[in-house]
């Protein structure tokens, strides 16, 4: 049996003291023995401090079940996970909320980080996450940016690493336009999919809000 990593529900909400929307993603994780796992994480965008949360929860109704909460941050040009105190979301297979000491003294925290690692590589929502801790950005054409033309082609450049977004037109350096990558999915949700590009790799697609294959 395979990892499962199964998502759930995306809520959205508009925050009125920051300007930028609080994310929280729900779902479930499936281990290749059968262990359960149920996980939130989220970001509000423009929020500082400039970190994300979750919450992941085992042994719901059992003895040594609980909930452990942490701060996602960027760390060295990728991410890493701190535990803390302060609860973030309730999720089904969790048992009482554990503090940090609590929670780094649990003979299953290893499992739990284990559990983060996968949900962070799996879910798409994290994907989208990772990029607006990390400020991802990207070149899009000026079509693109100006939003007269979609996404057609996602690139993931091997020599700089950088990404670049292109729509119908050919692409024209001159008009290109810098953004950040979180940025243009909330413009286009459908670009999601494609978010976990390794370098050297492209996606694309006949239309907007059409499947995305890989590029040639």
């Amino acid at each position: 049996m395979k990892i499962q990593v199964l998502e759930g529900a995306l809520v959205e909400a508009p925050i009125t003291d920051v300007t930028g929307m609080d994310r929280r993603a729900f779902g479930e994780f499936v281990g290749p023995g059968g262990e359960l796992a149920s996980y939130a994480f989220g970001w509000t965008t423009g929020a500082d401090p400039h970190v994300a949360r979750l919450s992941i929860g085992i042994g719901a109704g059992n003895p040594g079940g609980g909930t452990f909460h942490a701060v996602v941050f960027a760390h060295e040009g990728s991410h890493a996970f701190a535990l803390v105190d302060q609860p973030f979301e309730r999720v089904p297979q969790g048992g009482p909320d554990l503090s940090a000491d609590r929670a780094r003294a649990h003979e299953d925290v290893p499992f739990v980080w284990w559990v983060a690692d996968n949900v962070l590589q799996s879910d798409r929502r994290a994907w989208w996450m990772r990029h607006w801790l990390l400020g991802t950005r990207c070149i899009q054409t000026g079509e693109v940016f100006e939003r007269h033309e979609p996404v057609l082609l996602v690139s993931h450049e091997e020599d700089d690493g950088l990404w670049q977004l292109i729509g119908s037109s050919d692409a024209d350096l001159r008009t290109a336009r810098i953004g950040h990558l979180h940025h243009a999915v909330d413009e286009d949700p459908n670009l999601i999919d494609v978010l976990n590009l390794a370098p050297g790799e492209t996606a694309v697609r006949a239309g907007a809000g059409g499947p995305w294959s890989a590029g040639g």
